[in-house]
């Protein structure tokens, strides 16, 4: 087997834009230019020396660092890789050391992996990625995997420009970067491409994942949805780690909500406020250890004729739930939930409808504005909730819970209970609130007491 990575770089350079790099075989114990992409230069220049190409590299390279990798012909697998120099002598020292040894050898530009973008594959009509990784995430867990032109439409919403592609291999080996990188200094760099007629594959488009932890659950289920072509208010998304972007439509009201956007869905844990308020104090303020709070999200305000929310139920039918005017006491369980207009209740369901066509079943928050359904949460999936049954299991004891004490009384409780324990629920909450989502994250077995039903709240 004789594998040329150098030439392969070649070849891939004729395509798009790869890392730049300058490439050395070992000639009696010295090295031999072959290849070469190095921004400002022709393709393949022919440096006078190693100590000219290596100071080129580091004046092109972004973050002035290179990395050196050799490997032999007849076997691909990387021998030494030596990651991140920043001195032009060190790393003619290392490259001139590793030709001695016979071995060929590349030095490229360092990109570092964890700069906030995504590194990937695109294969079979699927697009699958992560943050803080190589493409070769995709043999790991937790990946966004999304229909490619889903994907595409994904990373130009949220870093401001469309990737460069080739649309005519089997698979694609790329990474996404928010400032230019490469020979061609564009965002998007290719590392692999293998020619064919790839067979179509199936999108698994769940979350949480390592991608929508990224960039804060609630932002990524509320980017689902617009991409899906769902009502979405104007949503201005600050992340830690992307610069800000936006999408949705303007609602008209000339008032926003603040948002806090955990990394996932942690019910009524952290602060929801109508009207502006320092979003700096607040994530301080909630999340001192910078780990749990993924973005601030800034919302355009819906005039609310009913709020509520929505999920489909362990019978697989479309419950909603809501209440007149704006829904967050609802959520909260402070507020029953009251008989909605059958209209309303219709449109919410279609909407329920439309997004089982994209994801499947889903569990939305929602406000009515007497036009049209908006919707401020996305999550996916179903639950085993019935109205009296809102986390199935048999416990040997029950602990009754009164939910005028709150949902923090309950966070604590739920983290209480031994195994053996269910929670008995005493108030009229909805299948759809806060309340319920705790529980069913916390996997406690827990029903409502009767006369405490949803069924007659």
């Amino acid at each position: 087997m004789n594998h040329r990575k150098d030439a392969s770089l070649d070849t891939l350079a004729r395509r798009g834009n790869v890392a730049q790099f300058v490439s050395y075989e070992p000639v009696e114990g010295r090295g031999r230019q072959t290849f070469a992409r190095i921004r400002g230069y022709e393709p393949n220049h022919l440096f006078a020396s190693l100590d000219e190409a290596v100071q080129a590299l580091l004046r092109a390279a972004p973050d002035a660092s290179v990395n050196v990798r050799s490997y032999t012909p007849d076997s691909p697998r990387s021998r030494e890789f030596v990651y991140g120099l920043v001195d032009a002598g060190e790393a003619v020292a290392v490259l001139r050391r590793l030709l001695t040894e016979g071995l060929h050898v590349i030095v490229n530009e360092t990109v570092d992996v964890g700069d906030g973008g995504v590194s990937g594959v695109v294969q079979g009509g699927v697009m699958e990625f992560a943050p803080d990784d190589t493409p070769r995430c995709v043999e790991k867990p937790g990946v966004a995997s999304l229909p490619v032109e889903t994907g595409m439409a994904l990373v130009d919403t949220v870093y401001g420009f469309r990737p460069e592609l080739p649309a005519d291999f089997e698979r694609v080996e790329f990474s996404i970067h928010p400032k230019p990188r490469g020979w061609h200094g564009t965002r998007t760099l290719l590392w692999e491409l293998e020619e064919g007629n790839a067979e179509p594959a199936v999108a698994h488009m769940t979350w949480p994942n390592r991608f929508s932890r990224h960039l804060g659950d609630k932002a990524y289920g509320l980017l689902m949805a617009h991409l899906a072509g769902m009502a979405v208010p104007r949503t201005l998304v600050v992340p830690r780690r992307v610069a800000p972007f936006s999408f949705g439509t303007e609602t008209g009201s000339g008032e926003v909500w603040v948002r806090t956007c955990p990394t996932e869905q942690e019910p009524g844990l952290f602060t929801t406020r109508k009207g502006w308020t320092d979003p700096f104090a607040l994530i301080a303020a909630e999340d001192p250890g910078q780990n749990r709070i993924a973005s601030i999200l800034s919302q355009s305000a819906v005039p609310a004729s009913y709020s509520g929310a929505a999920l489909v139920d362990r019978e697989g039918r479309v419950v909603v739930e809501g209440v007149s005017g704006e829904g967050d006491l609802f959520m909260l369980g402070s507020q029953s939930r009251a008989d909605l207009p059958k209209e309303v209740v219709s449109d919410v369901s279609a909407t329920m409808d439309r997004l089982s066509t994209v994801f499947g079943p889903t569990r939305i928050e929602w406000v009515h504005d007497g036009m049209r359904t908006w919707i401020v949460q996305l999550h996916v999936g179903a639950t085993s909730s019935t109205s009296t049954v809102l986390v199935p299991g048999d416990r040997a004891s029950w602990v009754d819970f009164e939910v005028g004490q709150g949902l923090e009384s309950l966070r604590r409780l739920l983290a209480d209970v031994g195994g053996d324990t269910g929670v008995r629920l005493r108030g009229r909450i909805g299948m759809t609130s806060h309340i319920a989502d705790l529980v069913r994250k916390s996997g406690v077995p827990t029903r409502i007491t009767e006369g405490g039903s949803s069924e007659d709240a």
